[in-house]
């Protein structure tokens, strides 16, 4: 692995001295455990001597699909309580005789669903979480179920909601007690980090609000309006956190939520011949069809392999320099490349 240890370092160095981002702190792995691991640049430019550590505290932003509602939904799945195919309304009575009712748990996963592509919650809906929980499963859809493959923010959100109605546990706790804790996820939680974890934790965007940038708050404005917990984003972890994830895809346990039958449905094409082509919230690597990613808009990355038997992660806080995507997924393409 020193080959691919000094390539990946030379790419994000480069990605640090063309200010793409801060710093960043990665990871490739097998069954095992991590075969190689770095670090470089700073975790917040503006404090002298800052640095990236493998314990950096890191938004993952929309990883929290993934280490959240992908896993519970995974877990309720394997227990027969939760089924992909059957219209929601059918078992869940706040969405029956609505629009969301027509819809399934496959469709949502796959981003199927036809539900509203918009998502600034605060302006259709308000402040108040009830009210945003009950706007967003009142909604109309824009187009039948099935019929386009439409990535929207709103597919995890509203399976989310589900996941709490069928076990009438909130998100954080049930994330928590039934993945987090048996994988050994001793740094994931939902923020608001306490002091102790905000103090390592890598900052993000610049808050108008307050004149800093974010630092252990979740830059995701939907996750901050639903107090820190939505299956949006929202979730803090560390790169031995997620590496504990990820070996866990490729030799399960059973004491972990879920296992190898969940983690198999997923990783293959459930949207036939519509693009861009997805399994659940997975979806393959670009121009690699046996490697599956998911991305975070952080700059945080998880890519899995079950046929090489090889798992990669990538975590930055890019967000802190720019929302501009191009340069980060240009760098997370190499790393790709290098890692598999």
């Amino acid at each position: 692995m020193d080959d691919v240890r000094e390539s990946i370092t030379r790419l994000l160095e480069q990605g640090v001295r063309e200010a793409v981002f801060p710093g960043a702190v990665w990871a490739v792995g097998d069954a095992d455990g991590m075969l190689a691991w770095g670090a470089c640049g700073p975790a917040d430019p503006a404090v002298p001597g800052s640095a990236m550590r493998r314990d950096t505290v890191f938004d993952i932003a929309s990883l929290t699909k993934i280490i959240t509602v992908w896993a519970v939904v995974g877990h309720l799945w394997e227990q027969q309580r939760l089924p992909l195919d059957d219209p929601l309304g059918g078992f869940w009575p706040e969405v029956a005789g609505r629009p969301l009712g027509r819809v399934t748990a496959r469709h949502l996963l796959t981003h199927t669903a036809g539900v509203p592509l918009r998502a600034n919650l605060k302006a259709l809906y308000g402040t108040d979480p009830r009210t945003i929980r009950d706007g967003v499963l009142r909604e109309e859809l824009h187009r039948p179920p099935g019929e386009a493959v439409e990535y929207t923010d709103r597919a995890a959100l509203i399976l989310g909601f589900l996941a709490e109605h069928l076990t009438a546990t909130p998100l954080d706790r049930l994330a928590a007690e039934r993945i987090w804790q048996p994988l050994g996820m001793r740094s994931t939680r939902f923020g608001p980090l306490p002091d102790a974890d905000r103090q390592r934790c890598a900052p993000t965007e610049f808050d108008p609000d307050t004149g800093t940038h974010l630092q252990g708050t979740a830059h995701d404005f939907s996750a901050r309006l639903l107090g820190g917990v939505c299956g949006i984003a929202g979730a803090f972890s560390t790169l031995d956190d997620l590496a504990r994830f990820q070996r866990h895809l490729l030799t399960p346990t059973p004491e972990a939520g879920f296992g190898d039958t969940w983690i198999t449905e997923s990783l293959q094409i459930h949207t036939g011949n519509l693009t861009p082509r997805r399994g659940l919230f997975w979806h393959p690597a670009p121009d690699c069809d046996d490697t599956y990613v998911h991305y975070g808009f952080t700059g945080t990355a998880l890519w899995v392999s079950p046929k090489q038997s090889r798992w990669a992660a990538l975590l930055t806080n890019k967000l802190f320099y720019s929302r501009e995507r191009d340069p980060l997924m240009n760098i997370r393409n190499a790393f790709r490349q290098f890692a598999f």
